[in-house]
C-alpha cells in the first residue's frame, strides 16, 4: 500500500484550560489519534491546533473566588455536577482536584500564551501544562507570575511569554478569534473542527473523534 501523498488532516480544538470537559476531551482526542495510526497507518499524522474559548469571559482579569463562582453558577448543585466530572476524569487518568482550587480565573493571558506557541507541538505541552496547573496542581492562573513559569516549563522562548503576557494586541486578536467562533454558533467546548469543514461538541468518546477524522479524510479525497 503506497503512502497518502495529501495533507494531514487539521483538527482545530476550541478549549478553555479551566474547563474539565477540555481536559477529558484532550485525552479522548490523544486516544483518537492512536486509533487513527492503527487504522490509516499510511496517513499523515493529524496536525491538532488549539484555539481560545473562554467560559467566562467576563470574569474580571483577576479572578475570582473559586467558592464565589460555583455558588453563583450552580447554586447547591456543585458537589453533584463535579462528582459526576470526576468519575469521567478518574476514567481517562485525570485526578482532578476541584476541592483545592481557590481562585476562578479569566484566561484570556493563558489563551494569549497558547497563541503565541512557535508550534502546534509546543502548543499542545502548554494546554498541558495549564491543565495540570489548574485542575491538578490548583496553582492561580490570574498570576502572571505562575504564567510566565508555566510557559517557560512547556519551552516557551522569553520573548513569545512577553508577547502574550503584555502585548494588547495579541489579546486583543484573542478576543477576536473567540467572537468569531461565537458567530459561527459555537457556544460551548471542547469543540472540534476538522479540516474547517466538520464540528464535532463536547468531550466525545475516542471511537466517536476517530469516526469523525475518518469522514473528513474521504471528504478530502473526494476534492
Amino acid at each position: 500500500m503506497s503512502t497518502s501523498n495529501h495533507a494531514p488532516l487539521i483538527i482545530d480544538v476550541l478549549s478553555d484550560v479551566v474547563c474539565p470537559w477540555c481536559f477529558i476531551g484532550k485525552r479522548r482526542l490523544e486516544t483518537a489519534l492512536e486509533l487513527f495510526k492503527e487504522k490509516y497507518p499510511n496517513e499523515p499524522t493529524p496536525l491538532v491546533r488549539w484555539s481560545a474559548f473562554q467560559l467566562n469571559p467576563d470574569l474580571p482579569l483577576v479572578g475570582i473566588e473559586r467558592s464565589q463562582y460555583l455558588r453563583e453558577k450552580f447554586g447547591d448543585r456543585a458537589p453533584s455536577v463535579y462528582e459526576r466530572v470526576s468519575g469521567v476524569g478518574q476514567a481517562v487518568g485525570i485526578d482532578f482536584k476541584f476541592d483545592q482550587i481557590k481562585r476562578q480565573p479569566n484566561t484570556l493571558f493563558a489563551h494569549s500564551l497558547i497563541a503565541q506557541a512557535q508550534t502546534p507541538a509546543e502548543q499542545a505541552v502548554l494546554v498541558e501544562v495549564l491543565f495540570k496547573a489548574y485542575f491538578l496542581d490548583a496553582m492561580d492562573l490570574t498570576d502572571k507570575n505562575v504564567l510566565t513559569e508555566l510557559a517557560q516549563l512547556a519551552g516557551m522562548s522569553d520573548q513569545a511569554i512577553q508577547e502574550g503576557l503584555a502585548n494588547s494586541e495579541a489579546h486583543q486578536a484573542v478576543l477576536e478569534k473567540e467572537k468569531a467562533a461565537r458567530e459561527l454558533g459555537i457556544n460551548g467546548v471542547p469543540f472540534y473542527i476538522l479540516n474547517s469543514q466538520f464540528g464535532v461538541s463536547g468531550a466525545q468518546e475516542p471511537e466517536t473523534l476517530l469516526e469523525a477524522m475518518g469522514q473528513a479524510l474521504k471528504e478530502s479525497e473526494s476534492v
